[in-house]
Formats: C-alpha cells, sequence, structure tokens
C-alpha cells in the first residue's frame, strides 16, 4: 500500500503547482522564466539529494533512456502551458486530464491484458469528474482554436508517457539517481526551449527564486523521486488513476491562496474524482484482507 500512496502524494504535490504559477505570473514574471527557474531548482535540489543520499554510478545504458523519460516530462509543461494560450484553463485542464484512459491504454496495450472492471469504471468516474471540478460546466461561453485543442492532448499523452516510462526505465537503480537524471533531460530541453536569461538580467535574485524554489520542489523533485518509488511496483495503468489527485489539491489550492470561488458543481467533481480514486483501492484492500 505504500507504494500506491508514494503515488498518491506526487500527484498531490504537482496540484500545488498551478495556483504557485499563477501568483508568479501576477507578480510580473514570465512562462520563459517561471517554467525554466522550476526546472534549474528541481535539478539543483535532486543533485544535492543524490549527493547526500546515493553516490550510485548511473551507466551509459542507462543515462539516455531515463534522459528520453525527461523529456516527457518536460514537454508536458510546454504543451499544456500553450495550449492554455488558446484554450480556457477550465478545457486545457479536462485535455490534459485525458492522461487517466490513455495510461489504461498504453499499459493494456503493452502488457496484452484487458483493464479491470474496477479501472474502466474508475477511468469513466475520473472522467466526469474532471469536467465538473474544471469547471466547463459553469455555464460560460468560451472560444478555442484546434491548435489548442491538440496541444492539450498532447500534454496529456506525453504526461501518460512520463508516468508509464518511469516505471519501466532502469528499475533496478536507486529512485534519486534515477530521478536526477530525468529531471537533468527535463531541465536541458526547457533551456533550449527557453534560455534561462534569469541567470544575466538580474531577475532570479530580484524575487524569481522564491516562486521557483518552490515550484522545483513541488514539481520536480517530489513526483519525480516518489513516481521513481512507486511506479515501478502499482504498474502505469493504476498510476494514471492516482495521478488525477492533482487536479482536486489544485480546486482547492485556488480556493486557499487565490480565494477563487469553488462552486456546487466543483465540489461534486472533487469528490467524484477521489471516488474514482478509491474504487480500485477497495478491490486491493479486499485482495490483501483475503490473504491475511
Amino acid at each position: 500500500m505504500k507504494y500506491y500512496l508514494f503515488v498518491f502524494l506526487g500527484a498531490c504535490s504537482y496540484g500545488l503547482l498551478s495556483t504557485i504559477t499563477k501568483l508568479a505570473y501576477g507578480a510580473g514574471y514570465t512562462v520563459n522564466e517561471v517554467t525554466a527557474s522550476q526546472m534549474f531548482f528541481g535539478w539543483v535540489f535532486t543533485f544535492v539529494l543524490m549527493l547526500m543520499f546515493s553516490r550510485h554510478k548511473v551507466g551509459t545504458k542507462h543515462i539516455f533512456p531515463l534522459l528520453f523519460v525527461g523529456v516527457f516530462s518536460c514537454l508536458t509543461g510546454v504543451l499544456y502551458y500553450s495550449s492554455l494560450q488558446t484554450v480556457p484553463a477550465s478545457i486545457a485542464i479536462v485535455l490534459l486530464f485525458q492522461f487517466t484512459w490513455i495510461g489504461v491504454i498504453l499499459e493494456a496495450v503493452v502488457t496484452r491484458t484487458f483493464p479491470s472492471k474496477e479501472k474502466l469504471i474508475s477511468i469513466a468516474i475520473l472522467l466526469v469528474g474532471t469536467v465538473l471540478a474544471g469547471g466547463v460546466l459553469e455555464g460560460a461561453t468560451f472560444e478555442w482554436t484546434l491548435a489548442g485543442f491538440l496541444l492539450g492532448l498532447g500534454s496529456a499523452l506525453t504526461f501518460a508517457l512520463f508516468i508509464f516510462f518511469s516505471g519501466r526505465v532502469a528499475t533496478e537503480l536507486p529512485a534519486l539517481s534515477r530521478s536526477f537524471v530525468v529531471v537533468t533531460g527535463a531541465m536541458l530541453l526547457i533551456f533550449i526551449i527557453f534560455p534561462p536569461a534569469f541567470f544575466t538580467n538580474g531577475v532570479l535574485f530580484d524575487g524569481l527564486w522564491k516562486y521557483g524554489m518552490f515550484l522545483g520542489f513541488f514539481g520536480m523533485v517530489i513526483p519525480t523521486i516518489f513516481f521513481s518509488i512507486g511506479v515501478p511496483k502499482i504498474g502505469g495503468g493504476m498510476a494514471t488513476i492516482l495521478g488525477a489527485a492533482e487536479l482536486p489539491v489544485a480546486v482547492l489550492m485556488s480556493m486557499a491562496l487565490l480565494r477563487e470561488q469553488v462552486s456546487v458543481w466543483q465540489w461534486g467533481g472533487i469528490i467524484l474524482i477521489l471516488i474514482g480514486i478509491a474504487v480500485p483501492q477497495i478491490r486491493l484492500m479486499r485482495t490483501e484482507k483475503r490473504r491475511g
């Protein structure tokens, strides 16, 4: 059960990011600065943790596959933030959360096993809960573009692939060593997409550092390490279902720090998401009880 908890907490950690990112934008920082500083501080924290707790050398045969996993992590953020430019936030989050069924299908194809009844029920509940919690049914009209729609779905695909490969690439290595290489891959790619001008223009020490440190720790360090520990043990399909915990945390954080109003529909969506996450766990607990 502890491995399920690791993945659940990693997903909850992701849920903290959107609110802090909005605060950073409100303080005048750009998406380039916020995203690049997040990756940089995430790398620094992971590097320090690895030096303190894991001196395991990562061989060449493992480095490039793990860097590739980091690319998926980086692309998820880039595609999602890009979709927000032409698609409302409520729609973008619903598109991103298609990773739940994509991950289950991906696992089913690779393992050649049909998803369990509990997983299918869970996915259905999660999709309905995501639509409600995302505020899609609030009655407001919105405009969207095909490019934004495809970018949102692209973020769902890359996030599902990140979770999937987190459970399959170099799993014999210590979690910290694996995570360091993954975060390195994410940082290198983001520095190519968004060159880190904050190193020279003074904006880092002007206040960007506090947002970058928070986002780096909760957006890179915690999820990457916790997924490295938990996903290999529980499988990518189950991990994507637990990953849905991100949205309720994001809604609650926006309510607490941004004083955003949470409607009855959104509360209903949060409850449905929690139920959807719990459905497969009920079967697990019953199985463990029989074994006991």
